[in-house]
């Protein structure tokens, strides 16, 4: 499919199908207070089960919308694993396009990875086949599409995929009804009601799909009821492009525990947590000192990127065009990159105070990417938008192109130097890497970068130092995660070699 084909790809759901009679108990909101109840999300494991990618309907809490579903569940159903298992997963595909399925952030084999140039056509099936080698975490899976892993994300296709070990075991963590998987996203309404995507040029091209309502778990402006008591939420920034500065209303500090890859190597106070497009971040929240009735909001806080681009088409090498106003690139027919949204409110139950153990003050070492020296090999990807163009090293994604050649388990260090004034939330294929180092922008490591991640948010001007060791041989891909600059051909492919 070429980009011109790509910009005329505006799609709505497609066709409307049924509910399983086994889902829809899961997904059913209850109307609070102009809020809609959270919604658990269905939950398979095991060895050997299908997902079946089908338009559906679903309740969104606002009212009842077209969607396109792996097993008719918006949000798809969460898989539970444990590291050393085996994932046998069939996927049947029941869209009228077609699609393919990537399990972001788990270390798996080639033919497993949801490469683009593995998608299958409406009526076939591709079977997965691998190992649990990741850690415990929050992982997650959605498509990954030749240039449509934008629009079927955006419509409903994506999951939580948690991962259990016996070391994240041991420790006293909030769990059962006080662990909340959360995942946040951003959709487009602007008055109606519908997830068809319906991107546009200008704006949406450039800064990506940015949205209007936040919502959780599937349904527009969420509520969800919490006891007295310290609660563990495994967060998933799931926005195609809107980046969240999380935070409490209360102002209360929340307590950082884990990433991308699992558990950090001790529990950290925070006031926010940003995270770009595809990060994750597990927090606990002591709720045991607020009133009974008390309301929380989870918020993205209002933010400023500094160096972002302000006119249409601004970067680094100049404007895109003459008579463009200020403020276009700020989003289409969504709300500006770094406007504040209320994401979940939490409602305070009645009944007495519940202390729970506490927290441990350390926690397991996090797993190095090998020992890094002066002889580590280093690489430099450079991505930049201009012109309607996302890029890295100046090239656009070719299917049959491999643009650089890693050795199997040689640790190398990667800088991602973000060259235009926009942010990019670099995402790696095939496991997980550690972050060294940040120069130019806010010139420090985050607290929640301390961790093992796949996914890491370059603004504008940073160089971000990452040191990376692949395990499974083959073709995979690195990319920016904002999904239209990914579709639009910020992407490459790279080989990793005996």
């Amino acid at each position: 499919m070429d980009r011109r084909k790509f910009l005329g790809l505006a799609a709505a759901a497609g066709t409307a199908g049924a509910w399983p009679r086994d889902l829809a108990a899961w997904a059913a909101p209850t109307h609070q207070l102009g809020r809609y109840a959270l919604p658990r999300i269905p939950v398979v494991s095991g060895d050997g089960f299908t997902l079946t990618a089908r338009p559906a309907t679903a309740d969104v809490g606002l009212g009842v919308v077209d969607a396109w579903t792996l097993n008719g569940a918006l949000p798809s159903p969460t898989i539970r694993m444990r590291q050393g298992e085996t994932a046998r997963i069939e996927l049947v595909n029941r869209l009228p396009e077609q699609t393919i399925l990537h399990w972001h952030g788990l270390a798996v084999p080639y033919e497993a990875d949801g490469h683009p140039r593995w998608q299958i056509d409406p009526g076939e099936t591709y079977t997965y086949d691998f190992r649990i080698l990741n850690r415990a975490g929050t992982y997650w899976y959605h498509p990954h599409t030749h240039m449509r892993t934008a629009a079927q994300t955006y419509m409903g296709m994506g999951g939580l995929l948690i991962v259990e070990d016996e070391d994240e075991s041991s420790y006293a963590l909030p769990r059962d009804e006080h662990e909340i998987p959360l995942i946040v996203q951003d959709k487009r309404l602007g008055g109606s009601l519908s997830l068809g995507y319906g991107l546009g040029m200008g704006p949406d091209m450039m800064m990506g799909y940015l949205g209007d309502t936040a919502f959780g778990n599937g349904v527009a402006n969420p509520t969800v009821d919490v006891r007295r008591a310290p609660y563990r939420l495994r967060i998933l920034n799931g926005s195609n492009a809107r980046i969240l500065d999380l935070g409490l209303s209360s102002g209360q500090p929340m307590t950082l525990i884990g990433s991308d890859g699992g558990l950090l190597g001790a529990p950290v106070p925070v006031d926010r947590v940003m995270l770009g497009p595809a990060e994750r971040a597990d927090v606990v929240v002591d709720f045991a000192s607020r009133r009974p009735g008390e309301r929380i909001m989870l918020r993205s806080l209002p933010f400023q990127i500094p160096g972002m681009m302000m006119g249409m088409g601004m970067g680094r090498g100049g404007p895109m065009g003459r008579g463009m106003g200020r403020g276009m690139m700020m989003g289409g027919g969504g709300l500006p990159q770094g406007t504040g949204m209320d994401l979940l409110e939490l409602v305070v139950q009645e009944g007495p105070a519940e202390s729970g153990p506490p927290l441990p003050t350390r926690f397991s070492e996090v797993p190095s990417r090998g020992e890094v020296t002066a002889d580590t090999p280093r690489r430099t990807f450079r991505f930049n938008s201009m012109m309607m163009n996302h890029t890295i090293n100046g090239l656009t994604f070719d299917m049959s192109r491999v643009d650089a050649r890693v050795r199997r388990n040689q640790t190398e260090v990667w800088t991602f130097a973000n060259d235009s004034e926009l942010p990019h939330p670099v995402h790696v294929h095939a496991g997980q890497f550690r972050v060294l180092s940040r120069n130019g922008g806010r010139n420090r490591l985050m607290p929640w970068e301390t961790g093992l991640k796949d996914t890491v948010l370059t603004l504008p001007g940073e160089r971000v130092e990452v040191a990376v060791r692949f395990v499974y041989p083959g073709t995979f891909l690195l990319h920016c995660h904002n999904l239209e600059h990914e579709d639009m051909g910020m992407m490459i492919n790279y080989e990793v070699t005996e």
